[in-house]
C-alpha cells in the first residue's frame, strides 16, 4: 500500500521571511526601553528560538541584562505588538506556493513545527493564505516541547496523520537539524533562513537555495522514504 509521505517545514525563515517584522516589534521593545534598534541584516541570526530568546539577545547586542521578570514583561509587551503586526511585511519565500502545488500533486502532505507560538503561527499563515495547505500547525507550546527535542516533530507528524518512517524535515536552523536527526527523519536544510552556524555546516541530508530547489530535493529523499 502507498503511504503518503509528509513534508514538515519550520516556519520563521523556511515557508515564510518573517524578519522584517519580527525585528519591528524586538525594536519597537528596544527603543521603548531606551535602547537603540538592531540592524535588521544583523539581527537576522537571533531569529528562531522564540520570542523570549529574541529579546534576550536584542538586549545583549545592547550591553544590557535584564532580570527574569522583566524578561517576561518585555515578551509578553513583544507578544502582543507582533501578533497586531505580524504580517506587514512577512511574506511566503519566493517559490514556496509553486513546490507546494508540484509536492500536493505528487501526493505529498504538509506540516508546520515551529518554536514560535501555535496560535501565532496560525495567525500569520491565516494572513499569508496559507493555513489551509497544512494538515498540522504546531508551535513550542503545543505539546509542551520546543525544537530540537524529538517529541514535538514526531507529534507533529502524528496530528497531521503521518508516519514517521514516511516524513521528511525542512528547515533552516540547528533546532530543525537537531529535531530531526533525534527523531530518525531526513532532513533539507535551506540556505536563505536564519541561522548563526551556517546550515551546510550541521550536514542536512540536502541542501537548497530557493524553494524551487524543494521538490527535487524531496524526490532525492524519496528512496529512503517508506513510500511507494
Amino acid at each position: 500500500m502507498r503511504i503518503s509521505s509528509t513534508i514538515v517545514f519550520d516556519l520563521d525563515g523556511t515557508l515564510v521571511d518573517t524578519a522584517p517584522d519580527l525585528i519591528s516589534a524586538l525594536n519597537h521593545i528596544l527603543q521603548r526601553e531606551g535602547l537603540r534598534p538592531v540592524p535588521l541584516a544583523s539581527a537576522r541570526k537571533m531569529i528562531g528560538h522564540g520570542a523570549r530568546k529574541l529579546i534576550e539577545r536584542g538586549l545583549e547586542a545592547e550591553g544590557r541584562q535584564a532580570s527574569p521578570d522583566d524578561i517576561n514583561r518585555l515578551t509578553t509587551d513583544f507578544i502582543d505588538f507582533y501578533a497586531e503586526n505580524i504580517a506587514v511585511e512577512s511574506q511566503p519565500f519566493e517559490g514556496l506556493e509553486t513546490a507546494l502545488d508540484e509536492l500536493a500533486a505528487r501526493g505529498c502532505q504538509f506540516a508546520v513545527c515551529t518554536n514560535k507560538l501555535e496560535w501565532l503561527s496560525k495567525r500569520l499563515l491565516d494572513q499569508l493564505g496559507l493555513s489551509s495547505r497544512f494538515a498540522a500547525i504546531c508551535g513550542a507550546d503545543t505539546f509542551g516541547v520546543a525544537k530540537p527535542d524529538p517529541a514535538i516533530l514526531r507529534q507533529t507528524i502524528a496530528q497531521a496523520g503521518g508516519e514517521i518512517g514516511a516524513a521528511i524535515m525542512v528547515g533552516d536552523a540547528g533546532t530543525d537539524v537537531g529535531a530531526a536527526r533525534r527523531a530518525g527523519v531526513p532532513v533539507i536544510g535551506c540556505t536563505f533562513g536564519y541561522t548563526d552556524v551556517p546550515i551546510a555546516e550541521l550536514n542536512p541530508d540536502h541542501l537548497i537555495d530557493h524553494m524551487r530547489e524543494l521538490p527535487a530535493a524531496v524526490s532525492a529523499l524519496g528512496p529512503s522514504l517508506k513510500i511507494g
